[in-house]
C-alpha cells in the first residue's frame, strides 16, 4: 500500500475512488431494497467492502459491495427465514470463504464454465428486473420470479391508481436520464455516473413537485442500522438450513468475485490478482456483514469498472470509496430519505437488462458451437422458474458433457523449452476445465519479456472453458506488446485458440 502514496499515484486514486463513491451509492441502496432488505444494509456492505477488503484484496482494483448477483438469494432468505437468518448464515459463509482462500482453491473458481457464469447472471437480471418492475409502481414484488412475471400486465392495466402513475412516472425519469446521459454526455463529463444522473434527476422532481411517492428511509445514525447476532448465534450456526443457504452463498459470491477479478485483469496492464487471497479477504468482508447484520458482498464489475476507467492505480481507491460512503451516510443521512423508491428500482431495472447479455451467448455458438449456448439457456431458465443454486447446478452438470466423448485422455502434460530469449510451452492430451488451474498457472508464470510459443500440434481437445481462458491470456499478453506465437492450431483447433 505504500506505493499509494507515491508521486501522481494518490491523486489519481483520489479521483477514481470519488467516481466510484457516485457509481455506488445508488447501487448500494437499490440492491438492498431489491434483495427486500432496508437500503442502509447495502450502504454498511459497502462501507466494508471500500474499507476491509479493500486493505486486504489481493485484486488490486477490484471494489467490492453488494451484488445484483446475490439479490435474489437474499430476498428469499429473508422472505423464508426471516431477516435474523442473514446474520449467522453470512458469519458461515464468510468462514468458509476464508477456509477456502487458506487452501488455496481460489483458482478452481475460475474453472467454472463462462457459459454457466453468465447464464446464472441473465437470470438474476430477468428476476431482478420482473421484480423490480413492481416497485416502480410503488408495489412490493411477489415471492418468485414467475408471479412476478404473471402480475406485470396487472400493473400496467392498474394505471388508474395516480399514486402508482406517478412513481412509475419518477422510475422512467431515472430509466430515461440514466440513459440519456450515457448516450450524450459531454466527453468532458464522462465520468460522471448515468445512475447518478437519473436518481438525482427523479428525486429533484419528486421534491421540488412535493410528489407523493414512497421514498427511501434510513435510520438517524448508521450506527443504529448494525444489528448485531442475537444469542442463539451457534444454535443458528448449526441448523442445517442455515448451513446449506451459507455453503450457497460461499460458493456463488466466490464464483462472481474471481471471474469478475479475471475480468478486471483484463482492463489493466497492472498487477495480476492473487485469486487466493481475494477469496480469503472476501470471507472476513462477509463475516464482518454477518457480524453487523448487512447484505452479502462480491467483487463488482460495474463499481470496479468504473475504478479502471477513472484511473486508479492501487487498492486505495477502493478503501478511500469506502470512506466517502461512511461521510456520506453519518453527516447527510436526510438527503438519502429524499431519493424516491422508485429511482432505485429504476436503475435496477437497467441494472438487470444488461445482465442478460445476448452478445455473449451469440459468441458462445459461434465459436464454439450449439452445446455452451444450450448451458447458458438452460440455467438462465432453471434459475427464473426455480432457484439461483439448483441453476447453477444444471448449468455445471450439463457442461460436463463436453467431456463424455474425451473420458479416456482427460490427461493434459505441459513441457516447457527454453530457446534463448524464447519459451515454448507444448500442450498434449485434452484442455478441459478439469485441468485449468494448473493450464492457467503455468501461462502466467511464463516471463512477461521475450517470445512465448504456445504449440498445440498435439493437443487432441480444448474445450471452451480452457479456450476462453487461453484466448484471454494470449489478448491480455499481446495486449502487454510481449509476442506470442501459436504453432500446430489447424482448423476449429486455430479457431478455439487463436
Amino acid at each position: 500500500m505504500l506505493k499509494a502514496f507515491s508521486g501522481g499515484t494518490f491523486s489519481r486514486d483520489f479521483v477514481a475512488s470519488i467516481v466510484v463513491f457516485l457509481v455506488a451509492m445508488p447501487l448500494c441502496m437499490g440492491i438492498a431494497v431489491a434483495s427486500g432488505v432496508p437500503p442502509e444494509k447495502g450502504l454498511i456492505t459497502g462501507i466494508i467492502g471500500g474499507i476491509v477488503v479493500g486493505l486486504l484484496a489481493g485484486s488490486p482494483l477490484q471494489v467490492s459491495g453488494p451484488a445484483a448477483g446475490l439479490a435474489v438469494i437474499v430476498f428469499e432468505i429473508v422472505r423464508e427465514q426471516g431477516l435474523s437468518a442473514l446474520g449467522p448464515i453470512l458469519i458461515l459463509a464468510g468462514a468458509i470463504q476464508v477456509v477456502a482462500g487458506l487452501l488455496r482453491v481460489g483458482g478452481w473458481f475460475r474453472a467454472i464454465s463462462p457459459a454457466v457464469v453468465h447464464g446464472m447472471l441473465a437470470g438474476i437480471g430477468v428476476l431482478i428486473v420482473v421484480g423490480q418492475f413492481h416497485v416502480l409502481f410503488d408495489d412490493k414484488p411477489l415471492s418468485s420470479g414467475l408471479q412476478n412475471l404473471i402480475a406485470m400486465p396487472g400493473q400496467i392495466f392498474g394505471l388508474s391508481n395516480s399514486d402508482a402513475a406517478t412513481a412509475f412516472a419518477v422510475g422512467m425519469v431515472t430509466i430515461f436520464g440514466m440513459l440519456g446521459w450515457e448516450k450524450f454526455r459531454p466527453a468532458s463529463l464522462k465520468l460522471v455516473p448515468g445512475a447518478l444522473v437519473g436518481v438525482v434527476a427523479a428525486t429533484l422532481i419528486a421534491f421540488l413537485l412535493g410528489l407523493p411517492v414512497a421514498r427511501v428511509t434510513v435510520p438517524e445514525s448508521i450506527v443504529g442500522a448494525i444489528a448485531l447476532p442475537d444469542g442463539g448465534l451457534l444454535a443458528q450456526l448449526l441448523n442445517p438450513t442455515v448451513i446449506t443457504t451459507a455453503i450457497a452463498i460461499a460458493f456463488i459470491a466466490s464464483a462472481e468475485t474471481l471471474l469478475s477479478a479475471a475480468a478486471v485483469d483484463r482492463m489493466h496492464d497492472g498487477v495480476r490478482t492473487d485469486y487466493n487471497r481475494e477469496l480469503s479477504a472476501q470471507g472476513v468482508g462477509n463475516l464482518l456483514c454477518g457480524f453487523a447484520g448487512a447484505l452479502p458482498m462480491t467483487g463488482v464489475i460495474v463499481r470496479s469498472s468504473a475504478n479502471v476507467q477513472a484511473g486508479a492505480k492501487t487498492r486505495m481507491s477502493a478503501v478511500l470509496h469506502g470512506v466517502w460512503i461512511l461521510g456520506f451516510v453519518a453527516l447527510l443521512p436526510w438527503l438519502l430519505r429524499e431519493i424516491p423508491m422508485a429511482a432505485l428500482a429504476g436503475i435496477l431495472v437497467v441494472t438487470g437488462v444488461r445482465l442478460v447479455s445476448v452478445d455473449h451467448v451469440r459468441h458462445l455458438l459461434h465459436r464454439y458451437g450449439p452445446l455452451p449456448a444450450v448451458v447458458w439457456a438452460a440455467t438462465l431458465i432453471c434459475v427464473v422458474a426455480t432457484d439461483l443454486l439448483t441453476g447453477v447446478l444444471v448449468g455445471i452438470g450439463l457442461s460436463m458433457l463436453e467431456l463424455v466423448p474425451h473420458l479416456s485422455r482427460l490427461r493434459l502434460r505441459m513441457e516447457e523449452e527454453s530457446r534463448g530469449d524464447a519459451h515454448e510451452v507444448a500442450l498434449r492430451g485434452s484442455a478441459t476445465f478439469l485441468n485449468l488451474p494448473k493450464l492457467s498457472a503455468k501461462l502466467d508464470s511464463l516471463p512477461t519479456a521475450g517470445l512465448v510459443i504456445l504449440n498445440v500440434e498435439r493437443l487432441g481437445h480444448i474445450d471452451h472453458t480452457c479456450a476462453e481462458m487461453v484466448r484471454e491470456w494470449v489478448d491480455r499478453r499481446r495486449g502487454a506488446g510481449s509476442p506470442v506465437e501459436l504453432f500446430g492450431a489447424t482448423g476449429r483447433m486455430r479457431q478455439l485458440v487463436a
